[in-house]
This record gives C-alpha cells, sequence and structure tokens, in this order.
C-alpha cells in the first residue's frame, strides 16, 4: 500500500507514525513546504516571552524520526496538483525547483490552517507580523528585544496570550478586537471581565468592540493602526485575526464547510473515495450541538490523525467527536472550558438554561483558599450538559476536561452533581466545587420547573 501524506504538523504527524507502526511495510510519503513538523504553536507567546525552557522541546517529531520509521519525506516541497481520478500527485521541491509527480493508493489530506489575512490597508508591511508557525515565532522573538511597545489585533487565544506575553515583558502593549470582549468565543461575559481587569490593571490598553481599518508605517520605524473609532502606534503591530483551513488547491473537489473545510465522516473519509483528511484542514463533530463545525485545535487534529491510521485500511474506530476543549493562563489566573456558552448557542440558535457559581475550592479553614468562578449551560429539556467554563488563580484547567467528558457522555446536571468525587481539605471541600456548580443547576432547574 502506498500513502500520500499532505502536510505534516500534528494531523500529518500522528497519521504517518501510526500508519508505520501498523503498516512497517506500506510505502508512506509525506509532503511538507516548511523544514519542521510537529511545531506546537500554542507555545508561541511563552517562547516570545522567555517562558519556554528549550525551545527545540515545542517540537515532539522531527523528519528524520518519521524516516526512521520508513517514512520517504519530502520537506520543503509544495504540492501544486493533484489528480485524484488517476491517483497521482504533483510537488514542487522549494529549493530545487524542480518538479515531479507519483501516484498513490490512499490519499491523506492534512494541509492545515493559514492565518487570515484581511484586505486592510497596509497590513502587509514588515511592521505587521503574524503568529501561526517556527518562522513567524522567531521573528517574534527577535524583535521582542528590539522592541518597546505592541498592538496585538485579535483577542482569541493567540492574541489574548500574546498580548499577556509582551506585557510580562514590560512592554507598552495595546490589545484589539472587532468584539466587544476578550476571549468572547470561548467565555461568557463575566469571564472575559476578569480578564478584561487584569488586561487593565497590568498597564495594557484595550480597544475593545474596534474594527481595524488601515495599518500605516511611520518615518520613526513604528507602526500605526487605525480603527474606526481610535488610532495606535507601536514598534510592532500583530495581526492574531483567526485561521481559515488550507484547502484552496483541491477544496472544488470535495464536499465541504462554508468556510472551505474538508467535511470527514466519523472515519475520517472525505467525501471522495480513498481520500481521507484530519486536523486544521478538516470540519470535526461539535458533540454539544450534533453537527459539523470548524474548530481548529491542535488536540482535534492529534485524535483526527490517529484515526486515520487506524481507518485507513478498513473501517475500525469511529471518532468520538469534540467538546472544543481548552485552557489559557493570563497573569496568573486560569480559564478553562468545554461545550457552548451561552453567547455561542444564542448565535447557533439553541435554547439553552445557565447559571454561575463560585466557590473557594478548598474549605476556609485552611490557610490559604482561592475563589473559582463557574459557568455551567444545559439543555432544558434533557437536563444534559452542553458546556461549562471556570477561571480563578487556582489550577482549574483539569475540571475542564471533566466537563468535557460529561457532556461526551451526555450526562445531565444532576447526575454531575452526585458523582463521587474525593474530599481531603488540601485538595477540595466535602461538595467538590464542580459538584457544587452542578447542584446550583439543579436548584435552579427544579425551581423553574415548579414555578
Amino acid at each position: 500500500m502506498k500513502v500520500s501524506i499532505i502536510g505534516c504538523t500534528h494531523a500529518g504527524t500522528f497519521t504517518a507514525m501510526n500508519i508505520l507502526k501498523q503498516h512497517p511495510d506500506w510505502e508512506v510519503d509525506v509532503f511538507e513546504r516548511n523544514d519542521n513538523l510537529s511545531f506546537l504553536s500554542c507555545g508561541i507567546a511563552l517562547w516570545v516571552s522567555d517562558r519556554v525552557s528549550d525551545p527545540n522541546k515545542m517540537f515532539y517529531a522531527s523528519p528524520d524520526d518519521l524516516a526512521k520509521m520508513g517514512a520517504t519525506m519530502y520537506m520543503k516541497h509544495d504540492v501544486t496538483n493533484i489528480d485524484f481520478d488517476n491517483k497521482n500527485v504533483t510537488a514542487k521541491n522549494l529549493e530545487t525547483g524542480e518538479t515531479f509527480s507519483q501516484s498513490y493508493d490512499k490519499l491523506v489530506l492534512t494541509t492545515g490552517s493559514a492565518p487570515i489575512v484581511p484586505n486592510i490597508p497596509g497590513i502587509h508591511s514588515d511592521r505587521v507580523a503574524l503568529c501561526k508557525n517556527w518562522t513567524n515565532a522567531n521573528e517574534l522573538r527577535e524583535n521582542s528585544d528590539k522592541i518597546k511597545s505592541a498592538i496585538v489585533i485579535g483577542a482569541g487565544y493567540i492574541g489574548a496570550e500574546l498580548a499577556e506575553g509582551y506585557s510580562h515583558l514590560g512592554k507598552e502593549t495595546t490589545l484589539i478586537d472587532a468584539l466587544p470582549d476578550v476571549l468572547s468565543k470561548n467565555f461568557d461575559v463575566n469571564m472575559s471581565k476578569v480578564a478584561e481587569k487584569d488586561y487593565l490593571d497590568n498597564g495594557v490598553t484595550l480597544g475593545l468592540g474596534e474594527k481595524v481599518e488601515s495599518f500605516e508605517d511611520n518615518a520613526d520605524g513604528t507602526v500605526t493602526v487605525n480603527t474606526d473609532k481610535n488610532s495606535y502606534t507601536a514598534d510592532i503591530a500583530v495581526a492574531c485575526i483567526g485561521f481559515r483551513p488550507n484547502t484552496d488547491l483541491y477544496k472544488d473537489e470535495f464536499e465541504t464547510l462554508p468556510n472551505g473545510a474538508l467535511i470527514v465522516d466519523k472515519y475520517m473519509h472525505t467525501s471522495k473515495p480513498d481520500v481521507f483528511s484530519a486536523g486544521d484542514a478538516a470540519s470535526v463533530f461539535y458533540n454539544p450541538t450534533q453537527d459539523n463545525q470548524y474548530i481548529p485545535l491542535a488536540t482535534n487534529a492529534v485524535r483526527q490523525g490517529i484515526l486515520v491510521a487506524k481507518n485507513i485500511e478498513k473501517d475500525t474506530m469511529k471518532y468520538m467527536g469534540t467538546q472544543s476543549s481548552s485552557a489559557v493562563e493570563l497573569f496568573g489566573r486560569s480559564y478553562a472550558s468545554s461545550g457552548l456558552t451561552v453567547g455561542h448557542a444564542k448565535v447557533l440558535g439553541k435554547n439553552v438554561e445557565s447559571v454561575t457559581f463560585e466557590d473557594n475550592y478548598r474549605p476556609e479553614f485552611m490557610l490559604t483558599t482561592t475563589p473559582v468562578l463557574m459557568n455551567l449551560v444545559w439543555d432544558p429539556e434533557t437536563r444534559e450538559i452542553m458546556g461549562g467554563a471556570l477561571t480563578s488563580m487556582y489550577d482549574i484547567a483539569q475540571s475542564a476536561n471533566l466537563i468535557s467528558v460529561a457532556i461526551q457522555k451526555k450526562m445531565t446536571i444532576d447526575e454531575l452533581s452526585m458523582v463521587d468525587f474525593l474530599f481531603q481539605p488540601n485538595f477540595d471541600k466535602p461538595v467538590n466545587y464542580v459538584s457544587a456548580l452542578a447542584g446550583a443547576a439543579v436548584e435552579k432547574a427544579d425551581s423553574k420547573e415548579s414555578v
């Protein structure tokens, strides 16, 4: 069997490794534009702000690793054409300019995502950087020693972390987003407001609810970002506006989401025979809404890549779907979420109920304890949990994983409130804070039903 894998970040890397483990006699060809693979881009802000022990450890695999397993590695090669009918791939060596074609039996499209770069005047200036890959990471890291100020556009996870990183370095920092709140796609307003206060308390200027209209290079080497409300000037601007599927080469051949992400089934098949896809190029099945959505996360890419390998010979294991679980730490405070927020549910037209609850994570008789602010979202008809989020100066990240399992298994608020959680004063209260959150949801739901 001859398999061609196009693109090798997370989904491609895990696909290749697992195919070669399960089928060491297969011929596996890997095509990648860059000279590296498996870069954990979620660590860019940490690398830029000097909080990484060793940048080499931001890679969990190398081209040599895959080659030793038996893969034929075509690094710095760009696939320029795919003949799906005749099962043929054409690639260009980006160093020599040589072009060649070769056949495949099975094809895996793991071309990932590309940063969204809107057609805004001045955005292609050398003073406007991107934040996506290893090259971007190194450029930002090198600039961090030279600049005194930075403007970050986009207050999603990547932009929020980068702005916090620049602030950590003592840079004069501005964070801009067209939406009215930071992290608004991951958390509801009450938690966004907590983050916004931390930014302001740490000297970060917030330009929320402001749409960027242009970038202007200045004679003194700075750049000015003009929004529909204000103008901001700094030594560098970084666009962290979001990502889109990197599928322009072939998306017209497939069934896709409106943004071009390839729709895959539970076995990672695309709409074409013998063609699989995974990671940021593909859709994911979103369990809270039971439909296909675009959620570019490394965790999704890794699991989907493993599934491609398991199913490439025959359908063996189904995709369990995702809850889009994620977390971030800003100014020492943890934020973690899984599933729907109330805001996202409204956008999707979903009828949900929610509760907000705050409790100390362990007993007040301890010398120290810390409050945890929590939200829980559920279906008022079935009482099944659809989402949850937490924030605290205490590390609550793993509690989002617990809520993820609850959503995955279609647990009700009643069941979560009675789960057998441990109690030990060093760690929690007799009623664990997640159980207390679910209990507050039960109380609210019951009171509504009794009216």
